[in-house]
């Protein structure tokens, strides 16, 4: 491939997004804030490049299984019709070299972007904290270089006069799990040119994923327009002490048929991420409102260090 993709950031999205660019071939570096982060990043790497070769070992399996077209990792293979036990291994092979020499992590700036054919933003979704980052990157960039936010809830446009090149940025939304979950959400604002546009469309076809183009801005996209609010009429039933999340879970499941409750999303999520969307409601600020119970109640968990499934616990232990 021979492009280079940054990654600005090395939170659980953004590690598994800058993953799927190496497997799929392109020179991917993590741009990290301190040697801290490193030590918080390289386990990540490990363990979803790790999953990832996890799953196409399991969909070897599955060949000749009528199943196998729902259960296979659809980011992975490219055409379960024509995938064999012998293709697989082949991508088993090229998954764990292009890990081991395409992936790099970066401390200095100006090195981690310094010829650049696209960077992707996956800092946490704090407003003051990602124009920080765009100012701190706006002139480190090539003049051609393509910019997206992977943000879960802010728009293009409240951040595009900081990019320093607003036709040539836009959001790219990835959902958790994305080698399995293969979406990718392009959403532009006003000021985004077409080229730059179609050119993301492009490039999240190239790792994997069905680009799903939308045609304004909206908060949350698509999928987390229908998401969020579903997890917070969870949280909500919990601050209200109406049930316990385990029974909310469980009442989820069992009345609807779907794999996991509101409250095992949210482990997956990752409570931080959980918060920082609560904390954007002005409610939340309000001493004694129903948001401002359910930010307390999300704030004593992140305090424990329970954290969701990449921690080992969040509303559940998965240490065992």
């Amino acid at each position: 491939m021979g492009k280079k993709v940054v990654i600005l950031g090395g939170g659980v999205l953004g590690t598994q997004i800058g993953l799927m660019c190496a497997y799929y071939g392109y020179d991917t570096t993590f741009w990290l804030r301190s040697e801290s982060s490193i030590d918080r990043t390289t386990p990540k790497i490990e363990r979803y490049s790790g999953l990832m070769i996890a799953d196409l070992e399991k969909a070897k399996a599955l060949v000749g299984n009528p199943m196998g077209k729902f259960l296979y990792p659809k980011g992975l293979i490219s055409d379960w019709s024509a995938a064999t036990v012998e293709s697989i291994d082949a991508l088993i092979a090229e998954g764990k070299k292009n890990f081991a020499e395409k992936v790099y992590i970066e401390l200095d700036p100006k090195k981690a972007v310094e010829g650049a054919y696209l960077v992707i933003e996956s800092m946490a979704e704090d407003p003051k904290a990602k124009i920080a980052v765009y100012e701190q990157f706006k002139d480190l960039l090539d003049k051609d270089t393509i910019l997206c936010t992977n943000s879960s809830t802010l728009l293009p446009s409240m951040f595009a006069e900081y990019t320093g090149r607003p036709e040539k940025y836009c959001s790219l939304h990835f959902a958790n799990t994305i080698w399995a979950n293969n979406t990718a959400e392009v959403m532009g604002h006003p000021g985004t040119s077409e080229e730059t546009y179609k050119e993301v469309v492009k490039f999240a076809g190239t790792i994997g994923m069905v680009p799903l183009q939308l045609h304004k801005e909206q908060p949350g996209y698509i999928l987390n327009s229908m998401l969020v609010p579903f997890l917070s009429a969870a949280q909500a039933l919990w601050a209200n002490e109406v049930a316990d999340p385990q029974t909310i879970d469980l009442t989820w499941r069992l009345a609807t048929g779907a794999p996991k409750g509101p409250f095992e999303i949210l482990d997956i999520v990752g409570l931080e991420t959980a918060y920082n969307i609560n904390q954007m409601k002005p409610a939340a600020q309000q001493e004694g409102t129903l948001e401002n119970r359910m930010g307390k109640l999300l704030k004593e968990k992140i305090d424990k260090g329970e954290t969701g499934v990449n921690a080992g616990k969040g509303f559940y232990d998965y240490r065992k």
